[in-house]
């Protein structure tokens, strides 16, 4: 058993007034001594902190440890930066390690993104997993692959790209952050997802594609009282600009939780985007006001495509209950409504500022989700209406590739897309500090993102990525990445044990569900889920 010298009284005063004392002696000294009084100027100053420190009553390491104390928060306040430039090994650091940040710097900036020496993953660890090549690839695979969505109810189809920027507002970003995505996103093709904040001047000024988002608090179609408005929605929405109207049910890093941006940060411009009062706290309700069931979701789905004039109308959603995922299929069965798209959301993403037990414990991740969303619409014949984007953690060809072979239609990616603006992952977004001015509506700290410098950028990721994507499917055999089945993506059990995902995941057949959901995994679940209400059927 080690043994431990005790504390003592002396050495534990010693700890706690040493450098005050210090300071005191310094500085007695130095009002004696000529030469050295240039330093009262530092000196005074920290014996003021000290004294302070040790009379004032909130802080009981300050009270007990005058200055000294401070330095705890100083390190801690460090500790983000530390750990990313210092103690993080290349593959250690979360939720992106360096060799993922790496990769997006230098495809955003159009530098070599070739790694040397082979890869530094552990093969044979159960973290791995890898994608089937082909000993004959396909060189003559298209240069560029586009998905079209809209159903057969939707007279505005749209042409989607299959990487593009995901749902993050104004307010959470910055303005400057909102004119380099859209910028990129016109430069690149691409479409750039709105977020639940409204539509900003930011948002339209370089003319990209938009996807507007609408959440739960209405924010640029609601009623003073936060009711949904159908003509303010018309209005916006005819813009020839939105391309497609997505309805947030709920996100990656807090699902099925509500939000609020303090009146402090609501400015004149954010009131005007948003529709609520300058100061005002802006609250997001944790559930909508204008459904309650699969059905009015559905119905309410289709007033928007007619308000819109036909564009392709969605939702989105961190999976949660699985008997919600089949309750909406069931709607649709029954009423005839059809979304044009469903977004799945992973409880791995997430761009802004939740709460650790939501982020850490609530909401299923990007592939399991993936995989039931796709078992739902396969297993009721609707996969060919209805096309399914994938976000969370999405910053790679490879990521996206296995996405695909899990039955994406295309991808979303927010965090990738704010590495390529110049983030550095130093976790502030949620005090309004980011050092980048990414995620802060501090001018000051916003004025270091040149848009006309982080535009290019944008486009320049979202074009070497998906140069990446095709390189794989090139490497597969493969004509397109909606070829990519479950079969050509193994991963490992553990280290003597690896095997294709359709021998850990069950994919379902064409409308199996509707001949044999009692045989499939998720009979209780397809037994209890009702057209006519969230809640599990007693």
């Amino acid at each position: 058993m080690r043994n431990f010298a005790p504390v003592t009284e002396s050495s534990n005063l010693t700890l706690r007034f040493a450098v005050p004392a210090i300071l005191l002696v310094l500085a007695v000294a130095a009002a004696f001594w000529s030469p050295a009084r240039w330093t009262l100027v530092v000196l005074v100053p920290l014996l003021l902190i000290a004294v302070l420190d040790f009379f004032q009553k909130r802080h009981t390491l300050r009270r007990n440890f005058p200055l000294v104390a401070r330095f705890r928060w100083l390190m801690e306040s460090l500790r983000p930066y530390f750990r990313s430039y210092v103690v993080e090994s290349d593959l250690g650091g979360r939720p992106f390690n360096p060799d993922e940040r790496a990769l997006v710097y230098a495809r955003a900036k159009g530098q070599l993104d070739s790694y040397p020496f082979g890869t530094e993953l552990d093969v044979y660890s159960e973290e791995y997993e890898w994608l089937a090549h082909s000993i004959v690839p396909n060189a003559q695979a298209a240069e560029e692959w586009r998905c079209l969505v809209g159903s057969d109810q939707c007279t505005k189809p749209y042409d989607a790209a299959l990487l593009n920027i995901s749902a993050m507002s104004f307010g959470s970003l910055s303005a400057n952050a909102i004119l380099a995505l859209n910028q990129g996103a016109a430069m690149g093709n691409f479409y750039h997802d709105s977020g639940e904040g409204g539509l900003s001047r930011h948002h339209r000024s370089h003319g990209g594609d938009l996807v507007w988002e609408i959440g739960s608090g209405y924010f640029g179609c609601r009623h003073p009282d936060g009711r949904f408005n159908p003509e303010m929605f018309a209005e916006n929405a005819s813009l020839d600009q939105v391309k497609m109207i997505e309805i947030k049910l709920s996100q990656g890093a807090k699902p099925g939780h509500g939000g609020v941006l303090p009146g402090a940060k609501v400015t004149q411009e954010i009131a005007e985007t948003r529709g609520v009062e300058r100061g005002e706290d802006c609250v997001s309700p944790a559930a909508h006001s204008t459904f309650s069931t699969p059905v009015g979701m559905l119905e309410w789905a289709a007033q928007l495509r007619e308000l819109s004039g036909g564009k392709p109308v969605g939702i989105k959603l961190c999976v949660g209950q699985p008997h919600q995922v089949f309750a909406m299929a069931k709607a649709i069965l029954e009423t005839g409504i059809r979304l044009d798209f469903i977004t799945v959301d992973g409880a791995e993403g997430g761009t802004g500022a939740a709460p650790l037990e939501l982020s850490n414990r609530v909401g299923m991740p990007l592939r399991e989700g993936l995989i039931l969303m796709r078992n739902a619409l396969v297993g009721t014949g609707l996969k060919s209406q209805v096309k399914v984007a994938a976000a969370g953690k999405v910053h790679s060809g490879a990521g996206m590739a296995m996405k695909f072979g899990l039955g994406a239609d295309w991808c979303n990616s927010g965090r990738a897309f704010m590495f390529a603006l110049g983030c550095v992952q130093s976790m502030r977004c949620h005090d309004d500090t980011c050092p980048t001015g990414v995620a802060t509506q501090d001018r000051t700290r916003q004025r270091g993102l040149v848009v006309a410098d982080k535009g290019p950028r944008v486009a320049r990721f979202q074009r070497q990525t998906l140069h990446g994507l095709r390189e794989i499917v090139v490497a597969m055999g493969l004509d397109n990445p909606w070829q990519i089945q479950p079969h050509h993506i193994s991963e490992r059990l553990n280290t003597v044990q690896s095997g294709p995902m359709d021998g850990f995941y069950n994919f379902l057949q064409e409308g199996e569900l509707l001949t044999a959901a009692e045989n499939t995994q998720y009979g209780r679940y397809w037994q209890g889920a009702q057209a006519s209400s969230f809640r599990i059927a007693a």
